[in-house]
C-alpha cells in the first residue's frame, strides 16, 4: 500500500532544502559486488540518524552520529503529520536519468514500519508492484512531494534518456533496537 502526497513541501521550502542538501552534505559513491566484479552504484548516498544506530543494505552498513538540525526537524515533522517512527534517513542523489535504483523492497529485518520518501529537485518516473504478480505502476514523483510506502512494496526508479536534472530523495525509516 502507498499514499502519494504531490505538494508536501511547498515551492519555496523545497527549493530551500534541496539548495542545503546539495551543498552541506557530504557524498558517497558505494561500491557493490555484482555476478563476481566490483560496481559502482548508480547513484550517490549519504545517511544520518539517531547517534550509534546501525542500518545495512547490499552488504554495506551505516553507521550514524546524528542529525544535522534542518533533517531533524524535516524527520518529526514527518513523523508528527504521519504518525510514524523514524530514527534514520538515508539519502540518495541521482545527478541525471543516467543514475537510477533497481526493483527492490525495503524489507531488512532491522526495519520496522513504513518509508517516508521525499522527492527533490528533477521529476522522475518511479515503478511501484503491490505483489509479485501485480502490474506496474508509475507515479511522477515531483520537487517537494512526499510517498508513504510499505515496506513489502516492490519499487524502483529506472534510468531514462530523457535529459532531466539533479534529484535528491530522502527515505526517512525506522531501524529496530535503536
Amino acid at each position: 500500500m502507498y499514499r502519494y502526497i504531490p505538494e508536501y513541501l511547498d515551492q519555496s521550502n523545497a527549493d530551500e532544502l534541496l539548495a542545503w542538501l546539495e551543498e552541506k552534505v557530504l557524498w558517497h559513491q558505494e561500491k557493490h559486488q555484482m555476478f563476481g566484479r566490483i560496481v559502482k552504484a548508480p547513484r550517490l548516498v549519504a545517511w544520518y540518524g539517531d547517534p550509534g544506530l546501525s542500518y545495512s543494505y547490499s552488504g554495506i552498513t551505516h553507521r550514524t552520529t546524528g542529525w544535522p538540525q534542518v533533517l531533524a526537524e524535516l524527520c518529526d515533522g514527518v513523523k508528527t503529520t504521519f504518525s510514524l517512527r523514524s530514527n534514520f534517513v538515508l539519502l540518495n542523489r541521482y545527478r541525471d536519468g543516467t543514475d537510477s535504483m533497481g526493483w527492490h523492497t525495503d524489507d531488512e529485518p532491522e526495519l520496522s514500519g513504513p518509508v517516508a520518501s521525499l522527492s527533490l529537485g528533477a521529476t522522475r518516473r518511479f515503478h511501484i508492484r503491490e505483489g509479485r504478480n501485480a502490474r506496474t505502476q508509475r507515479i511522477d514523483l515531483e520537487h517537494g512531494s512526499l510517498l508513504l510506502l510499505d515496506r513489502k512494496i516492490t519499487h524502483a526508479l529506472p534510468k531514462t534518456k530523457r535529459k532531466l536534472g539533479e534529484r535528491i530523495n530522502l527515505t526517512f525509516r525506522h531501524v529496530i533496537g535503536a
